[in-house]
């Protein structure tokens, strides 16, 4: 428990501080972050990240994650350069099969894209929503923690049915109801505390956190799917206590495209 109380204060001060500066060193922060996460994911499969298929899809991550406001400062690429340069990469990687003589198979290219698409598509929207601006990304981030921690702390206490015992049997769907419900507490507390209120009538922001919270989850049921199948029981152990990166943002990668994708930012 000590150990996860350090682990925490450690990443709060460094994420804190370069989520406030924003701008190109958040940008690298995420770009790490989902560096680490592509290489977790792809390890589960025993791609090594240090192989051509593996380097070659940490490009292409690279290349998916350019975020729309930074095309000036990767001035050679637009966005239809950017589409052609993945889909040449997918290309590639598909051809590095029969020059593998099948080594790596047309499995293993479909597990790498879908693994590029799932972290890239969630860490662009993490870019995107910052430059919204930093108070969407602390709510999405407090609504998501809010879930986490009321699921877990009502399902201990009063969680009776099991919502997915094959994929991860501790969760319950009382705790799942718990923290749709303290994710509504903090949408109150930023609703009358912060511009938010002035910006979105209560209902509409009531129906956003109630399908947030509920994708967050998913989110996590997701991530727990795929660690299950591969019989891992962390994506990592670079945060002693937590696990890996994609085992504290597998509700974000759900959350912050969703927040775009209902037009909420």
């Amino acid at each position: 428990m000590i150990q996860r109380i350090i682990t925490g204060v450690i990443a709060a001060l460094i994420f804190l501080p370069l989520t406030f500066i924003g701008g190109f060193p958040f940008l690298l922060l995420i770009y790490a972050m989902a560096s680490i996460a592509l290489f977790e994911v792809l390890r589960m499969k025993k791609i090594p990240i240090f192989t051509f298929p593996g380097i070659l899809s940490l490009l292409i991550l690279w290349i998916f994650m350019i975020p729309i406001d930074q095309y000036q400062f990767f001035s050679f690429i637009d966005l239809e350069l950017k589409i052609e340069l993945i889909f040449f990469g997918i290309l590639i990687l598909m051809t590095y099969s029969i020059i593998s003589h099948n080594k790596f198979s047309f499995e293993n290219v479909g597990y790498t894209v879908l693994t590029v698409l799932y972290i890239g598509i969630g860490f662009f929207y993490i870019l995107e929503t910052r430059t919204a601006g930093i108070l969407y990304i602390f709510f999405a981030l407090f609504l998501i923690w809010a879930t986490d921690s009321g699921a877990y702390f009502i399902g201990r206490k009063f969680g009776r049915r099991k919502l997915a015992p094959t994929i991860s049997p501790n969760k319950t769907v009382e705790g799942s109801i718990g923290g749709v419900v303290c994710a509504l507490v903090v949408t109150l507390i930023f609703f009358f505390f912060t511009e938010l209120g002035q910006e979105y009538q209560l209902i509409h922001l009531i129906i956003i956190t109630i399908i947030l919270s509920i994708f967050g989850q998913l989110g996590d049921l997701v991530e727990s799917a795929l660690k299950r199948f591969y019989n891992v029981k962390d994506s990592g152990n670079l945060l002693p206590g937590h696990g890996g990166i994609l085992d504290r943002v597998d509700s974000w990668l759900f959350v912050m495209p969703l927040l775009h994708f209902l037009q909420f930012i």
